[in-house]
């Protein structure tokens, strides 16, 4: 039965307090994270020699070669990497066809549409019956274990309020195109078979991450939306952003809440194999508090700056290429925010086999090379000079059945 009568904030933010399942520990040692990822790209590197479709890049290596992957779909959830590995989504449930783009009433949504399948309760992977465009009236709240699986078709969220993971766990969304999303709120929203209730103004990022665990997002083409491409904020960990193509837009990813918000700093997140293309302006990402591996990715453009943050993040940054652009006062990588040099020279930042184009330059601080970083460093990412190779792909794949992906 539904209780129409309770705020979904009230419900949402008293389970801050409140110890649930879908809460995570940080890892203890995220170095050892690292070198998971490590290993994970130097297996995918030795065996290039015997796949023919393989990259390098260990995410795409672990499922593109097979001709079969439409009947094998939920092989997926066990490629992912980084913090967010263990993010098995609807691996365990059915296959749910979306088979209808609308989203007449958020409060009742019919069966077949993607609203319908992911406020239910049980795991599923939800895929699409056919190419669709759809335009939410209200944010898209999802509930823990599911999948949206865009493989197969050409899936567009597009045109109003986009996705919301907000205290939930084990969720993957891959191989959707989101862009121009807006702001929503001031409405009723069901979030489960049994609850709904009030949303105020969301953000209009095209996902946002917040209080929840164990996410993966995978090959999403992301650009010009109201707020964030990707935010994850309030006690988000355990999360991989991977093998997106970010475009056409100013403050692309925002990882942690506040400065003040310290219980971010169990956050942890890998960013890896991402291109960060045209029209971007910066945040790729901003980070606070936690601990943020970036690896591998393709940095083509950026107006202020790639990555920057406040309140002594750690950002481990290994074999990723920065293009710097032609105006002589943005090419530095970095920004350190709200902070004198006297304290964020202390914030353990560290390049490693970066490759800086155009001028592009990166101003490390606090460790440097320190045990921690020299330990985690030992395997190596992928030489940056391959990093157009491993990102080829980036964003949604234009997968067709009965071939390779």
């Amino acid at each position: 039965m539904a209780i129409p009568s309770l705020s979904l904030l009230f419900l949402l933010m008293s389970s801050l307090l409140i110890p649930t399942l879908i809460s995570s520990s940080p890892v203890q040692e995220p170095e050892l994270v690292v070198q998971d990822v490590h290993r994970a790209i130097n297996a995918s590197r030795r065996n290039l020699g015997y796949l023919s479709c393989g990259t390098g890049n260990p995410i795409d290596d672990c499922w593109r070669c097979d001709r079969n992957w439409e009947r094998n779909r939920q092989r997926l959830a066990d490629c992912a990497i980084g913090f967010g590995k263990n993010a098995i989504g609807g691996r365990d449930g059915k296959i749910y066809v979306v088979t209808d783009s609308g989203d007449d009433d958020p409060v009742n949504p019919k069966p077949g549409t993607l609203r319908h399948a992911v406020i239910q309760d049980e795991p599923l992977w939800i895929i699409f019956a056919r190419d669709m465009t759809i335009r939410f009236k209200e944010e898209l709240i999802m509930n823990s274990f599911k999948t949206i699986d865009g493989r197969g078709a050409s899936v567009h969220i597009a045109g109003g309020p986009c996705i919301t993971v907000q205290f939930v766990t084990n969720i993957i969304i891959h191989g959707l195109h989101i862009h121009d999303c807006k702001q929503g709120g001031n409405a009723m929203v069901r979030d489960s078979p049994r609850h709904y209730g009030w949303r105020t103004i969301s953000d209009g990022d095209g996902v946002s991450i917040f209080g929840a665990s164990h996410v993966w997002v995978d090959h999403n083409s992301l650009s010009n939306c109201m707020d964030g491409l990707i935010d994850a904020i309030y006690g988000s960990t355990a999360i991989t952003i991977s093998n997106n193509y970010m475009t056409h837009h100013d403050k692309a990813m925002l990882l942690g809440h506040s400065d003040s918000f310290t219980r971010d700093k169990n956050m942890q997140v890998t960013i890896a194999f991402n291109h960060f293309g045209e029209g971007l302006v910066q945040r790729m990402p901003r980070c606070r508090h936690g601990y943020f591996h970036v690896v591998n990715n393709d940095y083509t453009h950026w107006e202020m700056y790639a990555i920057g943050g406040s309140a002594n993040p750690t950002i481990n940054s290994q074999g990723n290429r920065f293009t710097a652009p032609d105006n002589r006062f943005s090419k530095e990588v970095t920004k350190y925010e709200n902070a004198p040099e006297s304290e964020w020279k202390n914030w353990n930042w560290r390049s490693e086999g970066d490759l800086m184009v155009n001028g592009a330059f990166f101003t490390p601080s606090g460790a440097g090379a320190s045990s921690s970083y020299s330990k985690a460093s030992s395997l190596g990412a992928r030489p940056s000079s391959v990093v157009a190779t491993l990102t080829t792909d980036a964003g949604a794949l234009n997968c067709k059945k009965g071939s390779r992906c």
